[in-house]
C-alpha cells in the first residue's frame, strides 16, 4: 500500500495540499486562522448554530454532490478528495451578489449578520437541489441554523423568492461541476494517507480492506466517520483523539441495498443518504428522521457511527432495535453478526474489540400485521438531543398482540428493550387496558437517572404515555393508524 503524508482537496477554486495535518485540526480553524477566510463564523463550536456552515462536495458513484456541513466539528483530515466551498466563493452571473445573497438583502433577512453566511450556505444548498421549495422544506433546510436577531420569517421569504434572481442551471457550481469532478478524480491516487505528528496522527485508509489493516496496526485509534460526536471531544472537552482513522471517504461503507426481506445499509451511510430508502421501506420513520439534529449534522453523521458510539440517547438505536436490526462487525477479514440490542453491554461498553468495526446494518422488512412507530421527546422540537427516544413494533393477529418489540433510549445506560412491558403485551387483547398494564410494567424495566435534560420521574411518565399514545394512534378495531389531535 502506497502512502502519502498530505491531505489534498479543492478549496473554492484552488488546489490545496496540506502536509502534517494533526488529527484534531478542524476545518473552521484552518479556514479562519490559516486561510483568513473569515466569513465562516464560530458560534457554538459543537455543530448547533450553523454559523460555520460551508459546502463540501464529494464524488459518490462518480457523481459530484454538495452538502452543507458544520466546519467547526469537521476535521481537516476528513476532506481528502473533496471540494470545500465557503461564502467567499459565491458570486452571481455577472460578478454581483449570488441570487441567495441578493434575496437575503431584499427581504431583510440579516440584521447583525453574524449568522448570515451560514444561512446563505444552507439556503444555497437547498436552492441547488430544489429552487422552488415549500415553506416546510425551507424550515427543514435551516433546522441547523440559529438566528438571534431577525426572526426567521424574512429568511424563509428570501429562500422562497431566490429563484427570481437566478436559476441553478446558470449557477457557477452547476456550470463548473464536470470540470470540478474531473479535478477531484485526479486527486484519487489510491494511497493511504498518514499525516500529522506521531502523537496526533491522522490516517485516511484507501479502502475498507485497508481500514481493517489500519486498525490492526493502530488498534486503539479513534474511528471518525461523521465527527458529529468526536468533534465535540475536541472542541468542548479538549480531549486528544490521535491516532484517528477517518473513514467518510470509503464508498464501500456507503452501500444501500433493498432486498425482498430487508434493508441493508453500510455503516458509513449518513442520515441524509439513508432517508430516501428509510422513507420507502419504513415510512413511520420519515418524520422522525427529520428530527435528528439539523441538516448539516444529518449530512455528516452516519448510522454506523450512531450505533458504534454507544450513547444511551442516540436517536437511531431504539427504533432500529424495535425493528429487529442486526449488525455486522468486521475484524481483518473476519465478520460476525449479532442482534443490535446485544451490541450494547453497559454504559460506555459495547461488544466490539479494539480492532473491530461496525460494517453494516440489516433491518428486516415489516411483516403483515406489524404496527410500527417511533417517538422522540426533547426540549426543542428541532435540532436537539433526545430526553427519551422510543421505537415500537407490535404485531396484532385476530385482535391479539402476538408479538412485540419495544425499545427506549434515555431510560438506562444503554438503548434497551422493555422486556417486562413486552411480556405484559404479548398474548393479550389489543385494547387500552392491555397497554395500561404494559405501562405499569415499565417500572420493572427501567430506573432512569435525572439530569439537566429531564428528571427520572419525567422520563418514566413519558415512557408510559408513549405506550398509551401508540395504542391511541391505531384504530382499536383494525389497528390502522389514525390521526391524533396533536403531534
Amino acid at each position: 500500500m502506497n502512502h502519502r503524508n498530505e491531505i489534498r482537496f479543492l478549496l473554492n477554486g484552488a488546489d490545496v495540499a496540506v502536509q502534517d495535518v494533526p488529527a484534531d485540526k478542524t476545518l473552521l480553524d484552518y479556514l479562519r486562522l490559516e486561510r483568513r477566510l473569515t466569513g465562516s463564523k464560530e458560534g457554538c463550536a459543537e455543530g448547533d448554530c450553523g454559523a460555520c456552515t460551508v459546502l463540501v462536495g464529494r464524488l459518490h458513484g462518480g457523481v459530484l454532490k454538495y452538502e452543507t456541513v458544520n466546519a467547526c466539528i469537521r476535521f481537516l483530515a476528513s476532506l481528502d478528495g473533496c471540494h470545500v466551498v465557503t461564502i467567499e466563493h459565491l458570486r452571481g452571473e455577472n460578478g454581483g451578489l449570488h441570487p441567495i445573497q441578493q434575496a437575503m438583502v431584499d427581504f431583510h433577512g440579516s440584521q447583525c449578520g453574524f449568522c448570515t453566511p451560514g444561512f446563505v450556505m444552507s439556503l444555497y444548498a437547498l436552492w441547488m437541489e430544489n429552487p422552488e421549495p415549500t415553506e416546510e422544506e425551507v424550515e427543514t433546510a435551516i433546522q441547523g441554523n440559529l438566528c438571534r436577531c431577525t426572526g426567521y420569517q424574512p429568511i424563509i421569504a428570501a429562500a422562497m423568492a431566490a429563484n427570481r434572481y437566478g436559476t441553478p442551471a446558470n449557477d457557477f457550481l452547476t456550470v463548473e461541476r464536470e470540470a470540478i469532478a474531473e479535478r477531484l478524480r485526479t486527486l484519487d491516487d489510491g494511497c493511504r494517507v498518514v499525516t500529522g505528528p506521531e502523537d496526533n496522527r491522522a490516517i485516511v485508509p484507501a479502502s475498507v480492506s485497508d481500514f481493517a489493516e489500519v486498525l490492526s496496526e493502530w488498534p486503539n485509534a479513534t474511528i471518525v466517520a461523521g465527527s458529529t460526536d468526536v468533534g465535540l471531544w475536541v472542541t468542548k472537552f479538549m480531549r486528544p483523539i490521535g491516532p484517528a482513522v477517518f473513514i467518510n471517504n470509503l464508498d464501500e461503507l456507503k452501500s444501500i441495498k433493498l432486498t425482498d426481506s430487508a434493508l441493508e445499509i453500510g455503516a458509513g451511510v449518513t442520515y441524509s443518504e439513508a432517508q430516501g430508502a428509510i422513507r420507502k421501506v419504513f415510512p413511520h420513520l420519515d418524520a422522525y428522521w427529520d428530527r435528528i439534529a439539523g441538516q448539516q449534522v444529518r449530512n455528516m453523521g452516519t448510522i454506523g457511527g450512531n450505533i458504534a458510539n454507544g450513547s444511551p440517547i442516540g436517536d437511531t438505536p431504539p427504533v432500529l432495535i424495535s425493528l429487529g436490526a442486526v449488525i455486522t462487525l468486521r475484524k481483518g477479514k473476519t465478520r460476525r453478526t449479532l442482534p443490535l440490542e446485544a451490541f450494547f453491554i453497559e454504559y460506555g461498553k459495547q461488544d466490539r474489540a479494539a480492532d473491530e468495526f461496525v460494517e453494516a446494518i440489516v433491518i428486516p422488512r415489516a411483516e403483515p400485521g406489524q404496527l410500527n412507530a417511533a417517538y422522540k421527546i426533547s426540549k426543542r422540537r428541532d435540532e436537539d438531543i433526545s430526553s427519551v427516544a422510543a421505537g415500537f413494533s407490535v404485531t396484532v393477529a385476530n385482535g391479539v398482540v402476538s408479538d412485540c418489540r419495544i425499545a427506549f433510549g434515555g431510560l438506562a445506560g444503554t438503548p434497551k428493550r422493555a422486556e417486562a412491558a413486552e411480556a405484559a403485551l404479548r398474548g393479550q387483547p389489543w385494547n387500552e387496558a392491555t397497554f395500561a398494564a404494559a405501562g405499569k410494567a415499565l417500572e420493572a424495566d427501567f430506573s432512569p437517572l435525572s439530569d439537566w435534560r429531564a428528571s427520572a420521574q419525567y422520563r418514566t411518565s413519558v415512557a408510559r404515555n408513549l405506550l398509551q399514545r401508540f395504542f391511541l394512534s391505531h384504530d382499536e378495531q383494525t389497528g390502522e393508524p389514525v390521526e391524533l389531535l396533536s403531534a
